[in-house]
């Protein structure tokens, strides 16, 4: 029998969706509320090959909720709300709780906000979006799917920092990881790219605004690049990643601010808006490197160059990699950045590019020739389409 799901990723600002129906895994809409708290908010639904879209004001999630609940009725995608069975909520810190997606009920709401300074950028979002759909849609049952859970099966010499042992007890400061959801998904299909291969080592590279690397072996994680938030690891648009602990301290006194407004920059003016100077989008660094723009090239280098560590370290951490997945806004979309990627790592580990296959988009795609010594495949990710899994699975 047919369920209809809806996953839902809510932000501080936006509410997007995808709606499901299940097991088919047919996509029947998808769209996003953005701009939530604004008078010149957009609305935008896709369903049936067309695309809507409006200006409008939405003062909070509750409206943008009920605003794309609506929406469904009026385009006659649903005759009533109760033919939403399951809502999936996209959670991006399960901190050690969760090693699995779970239904969401108050316990785990609490559990979920307790979680909050570890993600306060989403876990308080993410909590909205639950706490609204659970009141617009009471009859629906509510599924939470955490970014952090894929990575519980990393081992404590992979998630423990070298600070004091008592900061771990007392506070559960650990490696944490994010992007879980998407990880799962590329491992998924990543191991199908090696049917008949007697090992899967992967190393799954999710390349947005917001970057992580992962090691997967055998389909479990055994490494991530996020730490305790997803401040940590790769830069990426405007995140630091990985720094000398010591520059927070630096920064501050030079500076003259606290640890909260430099820990704000850390977190929303650096990675490649801080190194440039103008742009936290690789595109336009892309465009402003055809100028020769001096801090675009560095920008670009910079970015390479910690992704190729990953990477590299990844692959060691493995004993060797089968297949380097290459996915997210960057890395499914941009085969300059791949193939930089690939020449810092040529020499080292064998890898061969086929130029051809690298500039095909829009598919699961093979870029790498039979000489190159680690296959190398583009996978689009779905992150919608794992939480609507996860969805079905709970809620049969």
């Amino acid at each position: 029998m047919s369920v209809k799901i809806m996953a839902v990723n809510a932000g501080s600002s936006s509410v997007k969706f995808k709606m499901f129906t299940m097991p088919e895994e047919k996509v029947i809409c998808s769209g996003i509320a953005d701009r939530v708290g604004w008078n010149d908010a957009m609305f935008k639904i896709k369903f049936n090959g067309t695309e809507k879209k409006v200006t409008l004001p939405i003062l909070n999630h509750e409206v943008a909720v009920k605003l794309i609940l609506d929406s469904l009725i009026e385009e006659k995608i649903v005759a009533t709300y109760d033919e939403i069975k399951v809502v999936g909520h996209r959670v991006v810190q399960g901190g050690k709780f969760y090693n699995d997606s779970v239904i969401f009920d108050q316990t785990v709401a609490d559990k979920v906000a307790s979680l909050i300074q570890l993600a306060p950028l989403h876990n308080k979002p993410n909590l909205m979006g639950y706490e609204t759909f659970k009141k617009l849609l009471p009859s629906a049952i509510n599924v939470a799917v955490f970014d952090t859970a894929f990575h519980q099966t990393m081992e404590p010499q992979d998630y423990m920092f070298p600070i004091p042992y008592e900061f771990y007890e007392k506070y559960d400061i650990r490696r944490y990881g994010a992007h879980g959801t998407s990880h799962k998904y590329l491992t998924i299909e990543g191991n199908k790219l090696l049917e008949g291969s007697p090992t899967k080592r992967i190393v799954t590279c999710h390349i947005g605004s917001g970057a992580s690397i992962s090691a997967v072996k055998d389909g479990r994680c055994v490494a991530t690049s996020m730490g305790l938030t997803p401040l940590g690891g790769i830069m990426m648009g405007t995140r630091t990643g990985d720094i000398d602990p010591s520059v927070m301290w630096y920064a501050c006194k030079m500076e003259n601010k606290d640890i909260y407004e430099m820990y704000d920059i850390f977190n929303k003016k650096s990675g490649m808006l801080g190194v440039s100077g103008f742009s936290n989008d690789s595109r336009d660094i892309d465009e402003a490197i055809t100028k020769g723009h001096g801090r675009a090239i560095l920008t670009d280098q910079l970015f390479v160059r910690r992704t190729a560590d990953f990477v590299a370290q990844y692959i060691a951490r493995l004993g060797g990699a089968d297949l380097i997945i290459f996915s997210a806004g960057v890395g499914e979309n941009s085969p300059k950045f791949r193939r930089e990627v690939v020449e810092q790592l040529k020499g080292a580990f064998g890898l061969e590019l086929d130029e051809e296959a690298n500039q095909k988009r829009g598919a699961i795609q093979v870029i790498s020739t039979p000489k190159s010594r680690i296959k190398m495949a583009v996978v689009p990710t779905d992150e919608e389409l794992m939480i609507a899994r996860d969805c079905y699975r709970l809620a049969k």
